[in-house]
């Protein structure tokens, strides 16, 4: 499908989820998603895990501690969602009054199954309130396979649409390069990146990535205060009395030549907005293009297999 136009708006949502609260982090997202509309952006991409909350204390609660991590999941898969479901339901018609595409991170239930494993998942939305489709997160990192399981190739879709080939992946899964191949090769335009990674390190991987793809890239983190989370949960006392951001953000929107056109932006709740033009990708495609003139098939071979 060729883009309405070359030259939109995108947007990048730098915010703080209820935490554990599913109904009001969604009611949140859609009126971000509603004010976004309103400033005429094509795209809004919002955190990793936004519904309903990173679940930031497998880095801080000893996995020992089975009575409050038991405690703890059982409330994450109770305020997750499953696709489809009112939830995504509330989604859609906010996209669609919008006139807008969404990329969410979601916990996702395993409801094809047993309804009580998760998935880390970004759910993409088009702007007649449509599903598209999703991506299960290939690797949880660390601690996070104590939370979410593994997805698999049938979920690294890139969808074909009015504002370009969309497509993405999800925190360190940037760092993967077959995983990034597999979005190179199937052209995506605009690579959104859901993290909870807010460090510099990221940062430059996020610019590194837009230029050796030749893409836009929307990395997007939450930032959350250590106030965002209710008193009534022990594992807030964990982190250090003086410590007033668990995590600062540093969303950032980045052009097909690594450079920052909006962001980092850090300790804030903000949406990020950038006029982004898609003949900037034939541009930087000129001198290097990863899976064009410098693929080098007669050398290397590679093939995509959701089996």
């Amino acid at each position: 499908m060729s883009p309405i136009s070359s030259s939109f708006t995108v947007a990048a949502a730098q915010a703080a989820p209820y935490f554990l609260d599913r109904e009001k982090t969604v009611e949140k997202a859609c009126s971000l998603i509603a004010q976004a509309g309103k400033k005429k952006a094509k795209l809004i991409v919002f955190p990793e895990a936004f519904i309903s909350g990173y679940p930031d204390w497998v880095w801080v609660v000893p996995n020992g501690n089975s009575v409050l991590l038991d405690k703890l999941y059982t409330e994450l898969v109770n305020n997750a969602i499953s696709i489809p479901d009112g939830s995504t339901q509330q989604l859609c018609q906010a996209a669609k009054e919008a006139g807008i595409f969404v990329a969410i991170g979601v916990h996702e239930k395993n409801t094809e199954t047993s309804g009580a494993s998760l998935y880390n998942t970004i759910l993409y939305i088009n702007d007649q309130g449509e599903i598209l489709g999703k991506h299960r997160k290939l690797i949880p990192t660390g601690g996070e396979r104590l939370i979410w399981g593994q997805g698999d190739g049938s979920t690294l879709p890139a969808f074909d649409t009015s504002i370009g080939k969309l497509g993405g992946l999800l925190c360190w899964e940037n760092f993967m390069p077959l995983a990034r191949q597999s979005m190179y090769v199937q052209g995506v335009q605009i690579h959104v990146a859901p993290t909870w990674d807010s460090s510099e390190n990221w940062l430059l991987s996020m610019r590194h990535i837009a230029r050796e793809g030749g893409m836009y890239v929307i990395g997007v983190c939450s930032a959350v205060k250590k106030d965002d989370i209710p008193d009534k949960y022990k594992f807030k006392k964990l982190y250090s009395g003086n410590r007033q951001w668990i995590n600062p953000g540093n969303s950032c929107i980045i052009n097909p030549r690594g450079e920052f056109v909006a962001g980092p932006l850090p300790e804030k709740e903000e949406i990020l907005y950038a006029e982004i033009d898609l003949k900037q990708i034939l541009a930087a495609k000129r001198m290097f293009d990863v899976t064009g003139h410098y693929a080098r098939p007669d050398v290397f071979k590679y093939f995509i297999s959701a089996d």
